[in-house]
Formats: structure tokens, sequence, C-alpha cells
């Protein structure tokens, strides 16, 4: 394992519990963020599994359920994990990292990112995105949530004071979607939120196309 991957997952095993905590219910606060979440729901074509990538402790996975969206969770982190199957019985969740998608071929209708993302080096991201278009069906929408921005920074605390070693990429909206476009994405959105913060936040909406466009 790469040692960034590996400072990843040991990072959030540490912070899960305060973690969770600190997360419990902070869509109630963020309006906007939160209507994109049924927004989505409207966007998944069918009935079919939905994959969370980097679900944390399934915070969304279980928002999205309770939307009517079959939805299952993936994470890097044991601990996350535990959590999650802990906080939402009989909620399908499984570790695993997005560099090596555990999803057969065009098995899931929908998957979705939120600030998951952003602990990928830039290198590495074509490869993730590749995985996610190969795992979703065609017509089936992707949403990535990220923080705004054009630097690296490095978090060594966090969430109750635990010590971290991750690294937080902060991306332009056209530099996602560019980079969704790479991978064969088509992209339907951009949604900027508090763009006047110091660090904003974003989601892009993107699909795999149905029908593979023709040569030239």
């Amino acid at each position: 394992m790469e040692s960034w991957l590996a400072d990843t997952r040991t990072s959030y095993d540490t912070v899960a519990s305060s973690y969770l905590e600190q997360l419990r219910g902070a869509l109630a606060n963020l309006p906007y963020l939160r209507a994109m979440l049924p927004l989505f729901a409207e966007l998944v074509p069918d009935d079919g599994p939905v994959a969370d990538v980097g679900c944390g402790p399934g915070l969304v996975t279980a928002d999205l359920r309770a939307l009517g969206v079959n939805a299952f969770g993936i994470d890097l982190s044991p601990a996350m994990i535990d959590i999650a199957r802990r906080e939402h019985p009989g909620v399908p969740f499984a570790v695993g990292s997005m560099t090596d998608l555990p999803l057969a071929d065009a098995s899931v209708s929908g998957l979705f990112a939120w600030w998951s993302l952003i602990h990928v080096p830039d290198e590495a991201v074509p490869a993730v995105l590749a995985h996610f278009h190969r795992a979703l069906r065609p017509g089936a929408p992707v949403m990535i949530g990220f923080h705004v921005g054009d630097e690296t920074t490095v978090k060594t605390q966090g969430y109750g004071g635990h010590p971290m070693n991750v690294h937080i990429h902060r991306r332009r909206p056209a530099q996602v979607s560019d980079l969704l476009r790479a991978a064969g994405f088509a992209i339907e959105s951009e949604v900027v939120f508090n763009p006047d913060d110091r660090v904003p936040g974003a989601l892009v909406f993107a699909r795999r196309p149905a029908v593979l466009a023709p040569a030239g």
C-alpha cells in the first residue's frame, strides 16, 4: 500500500469515533448541500445499487437510503466501517479502496464520493475515476464533492485533537470536470457552496454516457 493511502487509513481509524460525533447531524445546518441529496436520488435511473465511496461512518449513505436510494458504503478505514455497521444495521458496508475499487464492471446505478477524493494525489485521480467509470452502468450518475482551491495542505490533527497525517488536495470545479471528462464522463453540473468562504465547497455531477459517442 502506498504511504499516502496507509497514512489516510491510519488517520481515519484513529479519529473514527470523534468524526462520527462531530459530523452527526451536520447536514441539518447546510441546506444547500442537503438539497443535493434528493437531486442525486432523482438522477439515479433505477432502483439498482448506489455506491458511497469513502462513506466514513455511513451518515450520507443512510440519508440517501431514507430517500429511497439503494445505497451501500465502501471505506478505506476498518474502524469507520465498524461504526457504520453498528450505526446502520442492515445497510451493506465494506472495507475497500477507491484506488482498487472492489466493484464489478457496470454493477452500480450511481456512485458518489463526498469529500473523499480530496485525499487522493493528482497523479492517482485518473485511475480512481477510471474505476468509477468502469463500475457504473451506462447512463448512471456520479457526484463528487470536494474543497475548492489550488493548494494542498497537510492535516496533522483533527476531530477531537487526535493525531492525523493526511493530505488535503483542493481543486477547482473546472479541474475536477476536466478529470471526469478525461475518464469518459459527461459533465452535467458544477455547484459551488459558500463561494466567499476561505475554502468553499463544490459538487460536480456527471454521468457515464448511455451510448458511446461515434469516433471522429
